[in-house]
């Protein structure tokens, strides 16, 4: 997703080969935001990032005055600045259930990902959390045979915090055993096929999957 050429109030600072940063432009996509992106890593941080973020980190979004910077925040924020197409349920009990499964994801997947994804070589850690994030994924696939997306008929902010992870299994050195994981399969299949989805993946993304 390249820099939009028509003049935007919105900046998003973003690290293209990471998978928070990646949740948050899929969102952006899905909602046909004007947004000027700059894609930078964390050796190469654009010289007003300091004075904008107190940690000084990536995925910062910037709208006029207001300066976000955590993903989970950004993502709700720009769900509610652009309401169409609503990216969490209207009813309080399904919105609960929805910030209840993408903490789950934080927690059961994203935490062995980061392991994973952040480490130079192959240490016990590494393969302990490969293992584990593979497995978990191996026993929910039957659930995605239920619905067309993550326990839900529409898509969601609870998917755009999947689909990178997913994007990056690969990258990871995860394969999925393709006879106990078909429903699953089929589910990243629908989600990699998305508009929005194509649209959001940097360069660095496009090339994890070549």
């Amino acid at each position: 997703m390249g820099v939009v050429a028509k003049r935007s109030s919105m900046t998003f600072y973003s690290n293209g080969e990471d998978h928070y940063s990646h949740r948050v432009r899929i969102v952006l996509a899905e909602k046909g935001v004007a947004v000027e992106i700059v894609d930078c890593n964390e050796g190469n941080l654009p010289e007003d990032l300091a004075a904008l973020n107190p940690y000084n980190s990536l995925p910062t979004l910037l709208d006029r005055d207001l300066v976000l910077f955590e993903s989970g925040v950004m993502m709700e924020y720009l769900d509610e600045r652009f309401p169409h197409p609503p990216l969490l349920p209207v009813y309080p009990v399904a919105r609960a259930e929805s910030r209840l499964y993408m903490y789950r994801i934080q927690r059961d997947w994203c935490v062995h990902a980061d392991i994973i994804l952040n480490a130079d070589d192959d240490t016990e850690e590494v393969e302990q959390a490969r293992k584990e994030l593979r497995d978990s994924l191996v026993a929910v696939a039957p659930i995605f045979s239920e619905k067309d997306f993550f326990m839900s008929e529409e898509f969601s902010l609870v998917d755009c915090c999947l689909a990178p992870l997913l994007w990056r299994l690969p990258l990871m050195g995860i394969e999925l055993p393709e006879d106990q994981c078909k429903p699953l399969i089929k589910y990243m299949q629908r989600l990699f096929q998305r508009e929005s989805f194509q649209e959001s993946l940097s360069e660095a993304e496009r090339e994890m999957r070549d």
